[in-house]
């Protein structure tokens, strides 16, 4: 395995990258057992890209929408990168030094190799930002860097009592859960999502629909929501089981109306879904947040969130 020298990591100069670089090989079905079992040693930080890999070993890479890359090219697995819609590196718990710095030039490597095609690379944050400091002087500027996300998890009942109207949604309710979908998406990133009918966000969210992993709070629509009251119930609350694996559910997504914030709908709800999820989908429910955003960093800590590692979303 070729040696890779700490100081090619600063952005400025990728060229002794080029020059010797350590290898990643593409992962087929015959190493997910492998994969999945080094991604289960973590699974709170790998459930991401754990999720893919279920789905890749159930019906293919193909169904799982991207790619799986290993590290070394040979041997026992010691790091794994999904790359699909989002660029997902995950270390061994125990991997450090210079093995975990070749690693990331491994994926590096590869990433660089086949072009950008993922909009964000997220993860754990010493990889994730070590991955984008090997990327950065090939790849289109990034739209924002947020290094602090602290990942916070719960693996027992809530310390708020759950809010008794938020439930699964239903596939009859897609045409109200899809816009507030839509308007979580561009409060959170910056843009609104392609979500016409049949676009591969309208279908995401149905599918999260029908798995029952979305989870909502309906109220009659307010005089100042732009609805009739014949035009049926409005979300005021709303969150999603965005990855599910290893005993672990990441709940995505969570959003609440902007006209029915201030009435305390944000911890009884996740109560809500913590305790549902614990008891019918995993027993450990994680999350990752911006630092900055302190009211929902309070809310979940409030709820009885606590803080076990640190992502970065690079956004593209």
């Amino acid at each position: 395995m070729g040696g890779w020298r700490p100081a090619v990591r600063a952005r400025g100069d990728a060229r002794g990258l080029d020059a010797r670089r350590p290898r990643a090989r593409v992962l087929g079905q015959e190493d997910l057992a492998e994969a999945r079992a080094l991604l289960a040693r973590d699974p709170v930080t790998s459930v991401l890209a754990a999720t893919r890999l279920d789905v890749a070993a159930a019906a293919g890479f193909a169904a799982a929408g991207g790619q799986a890359w290993g590290f070394p090219a040979t041997g026992p697995l010691v790091a794994v990168c999904w790359s699909g819609a989002n660029l997902v590196p995950v270390l061994a718990p125990d991997l450090a030094g210079r093995d975990a710095d070749d690693a990331i030039a491994a994926f590096a490597a590869t990433a660089r190799a086949q072009g950008r095609r993922s909009s964000s690379i997220v993860g754990d944050r010493v990889a994730a930002l070590a991955l984008w400091d090997l990327l950065a002087p090939r790849w289109p500027p990034a739209r924002e860097v947020r290094a602090d996300q602290p990942s916070l998890a719960i693996a027992r009942d809530p310390d708020v009592e759950p809010d008794p109207a938020v439930r699964r949604s239903t596939l009859a309710e897609v045409d109200a859960v899809l816009p507030a979908c839509v308007r979580m998406f561009a409060e959170e990133v910056g843009y609104a999502p392609a979500a016409s009918p049949g676009s591969a966000y309208a279908l995401r969210v149905r599918s999260l629909v029908a798995e029952g992993r979305s989870f909502v709070r309906m109220e009659p629509p307010g005089p100042d929501s732009g609805r009739s009251a014949g035009q049926g119930p409005l979300v005021a609350f709303k969150a999603e089981l965005g990855a599910v694996a290893g005993g672990v559910a990441q709940v995505q997504g969570v959003w609440v109306d902007p006209l029915r914030r201030g009435r305390g709908l944000a911890a009884p709800g996740m109560a809500a879904v913590v305790v549902t999820t614990r008891r019918e989908v995993a027993p450990v429910v994680s999350l990752y947040v911006n630092a900055f955003n302190a009211p929902a960093l309070a809310t979940y800590r409030r709820v009885g969130f606590e803080q076990v590692g640190t992502f970065t979303t690079v956004l593209f």
